[in-house]
């Protein structure tokens, strides 16, 4: 059996599932676009961004599709493996190479994670992604992000775009096992501009088969 190529589309299909499944319909009109990733359908109300704090390679990406996919040593059964498998998701997987919690604290995404933060202000500040009511950067991180650090994220992104007429109004750090949602607008108490939203494994599990399904449409 080939194996299926995971471009880009997937993370931002993935994105939209999630959003709407943890965040509510609002995101159900949300489709896959260019500038930016996910837009809704009527051209000006949403507008999102998505990337991912990594580094840039192979393995690393599948790495990241493992952790997604919720597929964990201590979780993983015959039957799951085999299921991924029939969606084209085997590199890797029958080496018996798995990334967890504890394993992802040898990986700090400080410096990755900053520099997407700067070129994605610096491209909605220019207008790259046009104009819209709303604007999200929604970032899947290889780290397992601790809410301190998902603060200092949502900080470092409000001082770089203080002046900038054209800014995102939400940042979305998506870890192993939650997305952080943050609250980038004027005028808000630190304490209430962050949300933690807890992700399972199951429901990872079920994200990724409906972003697999939707690429194979």
């Amino acid at each position: 059996m080939a194996t299926r190529k995971f471009g880009t589309c997937f993370f931002e299909q993935y994105a939209q599932i999630s959003l709407s499944a943890l965040l509510g319909s609002d995101f159900d009109c949300l489709v896959n676009r260019d500038r930016p990733d996910l837009q809704s359908t009527d051209g000006h109300s949403i507008g999102i961004e998505v990337t991912r704090a990594m580094e840039e390679s192979k393995n690393a990406q599948l790495e990241l599709l493992k952790d997604v996919a919720g597929i964990t040593p201590a979780g993983r059964r015959d039957e799951e493996l085999d299921q991924i498998l029939e969606y084209g998701y085997s590199y890797g997987l029958r080496e018996g190479k798995y990334i967890g919690v504890k394993e992802l604290s040898y990986w700090s995404m400080a410096l990755p994670l900053r520099r997407i933060i700067e070129s994605k202000v610096s491209k909605v500040g220019n207008g790259f992604y046009g104009h819209y009511d709303k604007m999200g950067l929604f970032i899947f991180s290889r780290e397992n992000l601790r809410e301190s650090e998902a603060f200092k994220a949502m900080d470092y992104t409000i001082s770089l775009q203080k002046y900038l007429d054209i800014r995102y109004n939400r940042l979305y750090l998506a870890d192993v096992n939650d997305l952080f949602v943050c609250n980038l607008d004027d005028g808000l108490k630190e304490s209430s501009r962050l949300v933690r939203y807890a992700v399972t494994q199951e429901q990872r599990k079920a994200f990724y088969l409906e972003a697999v399904r939707r690429q194979n449409e």
